[in-house]
């Protein structure tokens, strides 16, 4: 594929793309026999990574809002996910591709039920994923032994997908996986190079609750049983303390920024400045959309710089170009994916943003202009591996997708 006289970093090139990747970029390329996209009026910029989500939770996307953490979970979700099955899972992740597709996200770092399920929908779909199924045991060892064994299980299985997915470890929480599982878990994601994705910190109870049983909050006890390293997604991370971030940092834990979803459910302030200063990596992520509620990573990133600037009361803090990073190059280095920027060598995961849109103009600073001002209108073409997802805005097969998960308000209103 050859991209023709698109604008990459205020300069108007070709972009070649060779089987999954981009293999040259430059002035006046020659075309070969590849497939010719005209770039004219267009920029080339990479596409966003989903650090951490909940795809199939489309299905539940206005189903319980404005209620606590633990009883929206324990009262709402909990009871409605016992009644999905695979197929439900299918067409709840073929919802959310189709949302990320059109909102520029080609990479997500997934934690959901019926593994399968979500698998296919990203096969079909064509987006990059790495999935890990939910493990929760609640302290009961007969429910352990069973998470155990659809674990390891799962894990052969996932090796007949393509390179596109991925598989983790997803132990929920804290509060609801056993120390022995949490020790398997990570045991089994060191035996097999594999990341261990999980929820940390994420409210005040469940640092009291920690500090309460074990004499420890919930980072300080995670390093004491072996849990952290470089190799572990942090989803959430509000909750810590000065010694907790020194933790994470020393053992280069990759922590994720979820700003909707910790303002929708009142989890609490994220602190930036502190994980900066500290030296940890963060990365963006939407959360599932019953708690965002949709998986635009334009709105996340606009929703970072925002809150850390009033909570610190900074307004240079999290500029455009930070958050931007974070939604894209840092999230790819956090899942030891080569994407994340339009360069040689890397994977062709990109996007083309139309600068004639009225939300881009005047048109001073491209990436200022996308994190606070652009919405997904913007966004004209999205390729992933090198393939066409999305072209003129339309993604083929949408409203058949859309038809199908409509079909969910009248199982569950």
């Amino acid at each position: 594929m050859l991209i023709r006289n698109v604008q990459l970093d205020g300069q108007v090139v070709d972009v070649r793309i060779g089987e999954n990747r981009f293999e040259a970029i430059g002035e006046n390329l020659e075309p070969g026999a590849e497939e010719v996209v005209e770039g004219n009026g267009m920029a080339i910029l990479p596409a966003f990574v989903n650090m951490h989500t909940h795809a199939s939770m489309t299905l539940m996307r206005s189903y319980a809002d404005d209620l606590e953490l633990h009883d929206w979970l324990e009262n709402h979700i909990w009871p409605m996910e016992a009644q999905l099955g695979e197929e439900d899972i299918y067409h709840g992740a073929r919802l959310a591709c189709l949302e990320m597709i059109k909102s520029g996200t080609t990479c997500f770092n997934d934690m959901y039920w019926h593994f399968h399920g979500v698998a296919r929908a990203v096969e079909e779909m064509g987006l990059r994923a790495v999935l890990s199924s939910v493990f929760i045991d609640f302290n009961d060892a007969a429910k352990a032994a069973e998470q155990r064994e659809l674990t390891e299980r799962l894990f052969e299985e996932s090796r007949h997908y393509s390179d596109r997915i991925g598989f983790a470890l997803g132990p929920h929480a804290i509060y609801t996986v056993s120390e022995d599982s949490l020790r398997w878990a990570k045991a089994f994601s060191d035996s097999h190079g594999l990341l261990l994705h999980i929820h940390v910190s994420e409210t005040e109870k469940e640092v009291a609750d920690c500090e309460a049983q074990h004499g420890l909050r919930p980072i300080q006890w995670l390093e004491k049983i072996g849990l952290l390293d470089p190799n572990v997604v942090a989803a959430h991370a509000i909750h810590v303390s000065d010694e907790e971030i020194t933790i994470l940092a020393r053992n280069g834990v990759k922590v994720v920024h979820n700003p909707a979803s910790n303002m929708k459910l009142a989890s609490g302030s994220f602190p930036h400045a502190r994980m900066c200063e500290g030296g940890v990596a963060v990365s963006l992520g939407t959360d599932g959309c019953s708690s965002n509620n949709n998986l635009d990573m334009l709105e996340e990133m606009k929703l970072a710089a925002l809150h850390a600037k009033l909570v610190h009361g900074d307004p240079t803090i999290l500029p455009a170009s930070e958050v931007f990073e974070m939604a894209t190059s840092c999230g790819a280095e956090a899942l030891g994916l080569e994407c994340g920027t339009v360069a040689v060598g890397k994977l062709a995961d990109c996007m083309l943003v139309d600068l004639s849109d009225h939300r881009l103009v005047p048109g001073y600073r491209l990436v200022d202009d996308l994190v606070y001002s652009a919405d997904r209108s913007c966004i004209d073409t999205v390729i992933c591996d090198g393939k066409i997802l999305m072209r003129g805005g339309v993604v083929e097969g949408e409203d058949e997708i859309v038809a199908s998960a409509r079909k969910y308000k009248k199982r569950f209103q």
